[in-house]
C-alpha cells in the first residue's frame, strides 16, 4: 500500500505540476506507510484510516488541504515555506511536526481548525512553525495550544473539564478595539469597576466547557510592565458578551517576570466570554470616593459609593459628628444606603438623620487609610 500510493502521488505531481491529489475513493496508509504531498490534497473521499506519517513538502509554494470530507493521519510533518493551508478541519491522532512554516486556518471560520485528538501531541514549534489560527484539543489532558500570528508563539494553556468533548483556541496579535475577524469590537475602555486597565495589543479566542480554568503567556511584547508594575495585581480578563465589558477572570498563580511569563485564570464558564487577555486591577490610586448619597429612588446616589474598593480588602467605619459609630464593615460592597448597622445613638436598621457624616477607610493589603467627609439626605 505504501508504494502504491507513493507512485500515485507522483504521477500526479508530474503531469500536472502544481495542482491536486484529489481523493474520491478510500485511501488508506498503513503502519510504517511514509507518504510525501508535494501538491494540494483535496479529500472528497475517505482518508480516515491512516498510520505512518503524511508529510507536505515545498521548497517554492504553498499547499493546501480542502474537500468535503476530514482526513486524518496518525503522524504529520510539516514542511512549507510558504505554509500549509486548511481549508478544512485536518484531524491528528499521534503527532505533528512543525518543520518549516505554519499551519494556517481560516481566523473568520473558527469552524475550521487542525484537531488534536485523544493523547495527540506536536514537536519543534516556535514563533515561525505554530498554528496560525485555530486548533481544538479533544481529550482529558492538559493541553498547550500552539498558536500563533504572524511569526508570533503564543500558547493557551488548558485542562479539558469534561471528557469527550473539544476545546478551540486561536490567538490575535492585534487590537482588541479593532479585531479584523470578528463581527463587534471589544472596546479596552468598557471595564468591570474592579479592573483598571485592559491590554490593547493581543488576545485570544478560546472556546469549552463550563467551569473552564485556562494558562495566557506573554513576552516582551506584550508589554505587560505597562499593565502592572507588581505581577500580583496582573489578570486574565474576559470580554463579557451579555455585559459587553472586560470582566476580572483572576489570578490564581503567577510565574516569569513582566518579560515572559505565565498567569492562570479562575474557574469560567467559556460561553460567557467572547475573547481573553491581560488586564490588571486598579490601583489604591484609582480609588474615587463620592460624598454624596440620596437614597430616595431617583436611582442616582443612592448608596455611598467608592470606585474601584472591591478590589481590595477593607473596612470601612462611618461616625456622626459627634464621633459615634453609626456603621461599619468589612469589605464594604458599595451598599451602604443610610441604614445603621449598629445599635449606639440610632437603632439598628433605621434611617440616619440628613447631615453631615465621616468616614475612615481602611486597606487591608496595605495597611493604609483614609478619611473625609459625606453628606447624606432624603
Amino acid at each position: 500500500m505504501k508504494f502504491i500510493i507513493y507512485i500515485c502521488l507522483m504521477f500526479v505531481g508530474n503531469c500536472y505540476a502544481q495542482v491536486a491529489f484529489q481523493n474520491y475513493g478510500n485511501v488508506q496508509m498503513h503502519e510504517n506507510a511514509e507518504v510525501g504531498f508535494h501538491i494540494d490534497l483535496v479529500n472528497d473521499g475517505t482518508f480516515n484510516e491512516n498510520l505512518g506519517i503524511a508529510g507536505f513538502y515545498s521548497e517554492d509554494y504553498s499547499l493546501s488541504i480542502s474537500g468535503t470530507e476530514i482526513p486524518r493521519f496518525h503522524d504529520m510533518e510539516v514542511d512549507v515555506v510558504n505554509h500549509l493551508f486548511l481549508d478544512i478541519n485536518t484531524e491528528i491522532v499521534n503527532s505533528v511536526s512543525y518543520i518549516v512554516g505554519d499551519v494556517i486556518t481560516p481566523r473568520d471560520n473558527p469552524n475550521v481548525s487542525l484537531d488534536y485528538l485523544t493523547d495527540s501531541f506536536y514537536v519543534l514549534e516556535d514563533d515561525e512553525r505554530n498554528t496560525d489560527g485555530y486548533a481544538s484539543y479533544q481529550g482529558d489532558l492538559t493541553f498547550s495550544f500552539p498558536i500563533g500570528d504572524r511569526d508570533k508563539l503564543r500558547p493557551l494553556i488548558t485542562t479539558n473539564t469534561v471528557p469527550n468533548t473539544t476545546v478551540k483556541a486561536a490567538y490575535f496579535d492585534e487590537d482588541p478595539n479593532t479585531p479584523s475577524t470578528f463581527t463587534t469590537s471589544f472596546n479596552t475602555n468598557s471595564l468591570e469597576s474592579i479592573v483598571g486597565v485592559v491590554s490593547n495589543l493581543e488576545f485570544w479566542d478560546f472556546n469549552g466547557p463550563d467551569n473552564s480554568v485556562v494558562t495566557l503567556t506573554w513576552d516582551s511584547e506584550s508589554e505587560i510592565d505597562n499593565l502592572a508594575e507588581d505581577l500580583r495585581a496582573l489578570r486574565i480578563v474576559g470580554w463579557h458578551i451579555q455585559d459587553e465589558e472586560w470582566k476580572d477572570l483572576g489570578n490564581s498563580g503567577f510565574s516569569g517576570t513582566t518579560s515572559e511569563g505565565t498567569i492562570n485564570s479562575i474557574v469560567f464558564n467559556p460561553s460567557e466570554y467572547e475573547v481573553l487577555t491581560f488586564g490588571a486591577l486598579i490601583t489604591e490610586d484609582d480609588i474615587d470616593i463620592a460624598n454624596l448619597v440620596s437614597p430616595n429612588g431617583d436611582g442616582i446616589n443612592e448608596v455611598f459609593y467608592i470606585e474601584g474598593i472591591e478590589a481590595f480588602e477593607n473596612e470601612l467605619i462611618i461616625f456622626n459628628r459627634w464621633g459615634s459609630v453609626v456603621y461599619q464593615v468589612d469589605n464594604y460592597k458599595n451598599n451602604w444606603s443610610g441604614l445603621a448597622n449598629v445599635n449606639n445613638v440610632i437603632k439598628r436598621h433605621k434611617k440616619v438623620p440628613t447631615g453631615t457624616y465621616y468616614y475612615v477607610l481602611k486597606l487591608k493589603d496595605s495597611n493604609k487609610s483614609s478619611a473625609g467627609w459625606l453628606y447624606i439626605t432624603y
